[in-house]
């Protein structure tokens, strides 16, 4: 069993703000597989895709951003699962908008769903997916939980349909593959040693 929580925050004021883009990926993968968020489980709501050769988990945590974590330790205590087969999508706005950058581990970044799922399951060796969103104008908090001006909102949405591909990449071939693959810009089509996004650097 492998799992993937894509990160948001619960509600309908919230839906296509900036930081539940990994919300909106775990929802692609659902629609692409003919699957659906039924009731809830592990405190997300949750829908069970095929992916590659196998079934996969989707969980949409249902406890706001900051307490992300404790989705993540449900499903990991319930199926036993080790952290690198549970995936964290979520947002970054470190990086510019509509870039992913996979990672096998490494800190949270000031990310503060990161850092509960790393408080949580008690590691920061778990794998994640960042999908960029442009750097903060202005204070944060308001930035994230704004939406994306009209111009952002086609690259953010070939980036997400592109960030649902990185995830079937890594549920079938592994975070090594997604990383070099899916971690250099997507206009360039090169592999992510492009920019020492490599899985060579195990960050």
């Amino acid at each position: 069993m492998l799992a993937v929580l894509g990160l948001g925050n619960p509600g309908e004021e919230y839906r296509d703000t900036r930081h539940n883009v990994g919300f909106r990926v775990v929802e692609a993968l659902a629609l692409a597989a003919g699957a659906s968020f039924g009731r809830k489980r592990f405190e997300s709501l949750v829908a069970e895709a095929q992916l590659g050769s196998g079934k996969v988990l989707l969980c949409k945590p249902q406890t706001y951003m900051n307490e992300s974590g404790r989705a993540a330790r449900a499903v990991r205590d319930f199926f036993g699962l080790e952290a690198a087969a549970l995936l964290v999508v979520c947002d970054d706005f470190n990086l510019e908008t509509g870039r992913l950058r996979a990672r096998r581990g490494g800190s949270s970044g000031g990310h503060h769903g990161l850092e509960s799922v790393s408080r949580e399951l008690g590691t920061e060796e778990f794998p994640r997916l960042r999908l960029g969103i442009g750097a903060a104008a202005g204070e944060a908090v308001g930035y994230v939980l704004g939406r994306f001006r009209a111009e952002e909102r086609e690259p953010v949405d070939r980036a997400v349909e592109r960030a649902a591909e990185a995830v079937r990449c890594w549920a079938d071939q592994g975070i090594a593959a997604c990383m070099n693959r899916f971690n250099a810009p997507p206009a360039s089509g090169g592999a992510g040693e492009a920019d020492g996004d490599s899985a060579e650097e195990g960050t």
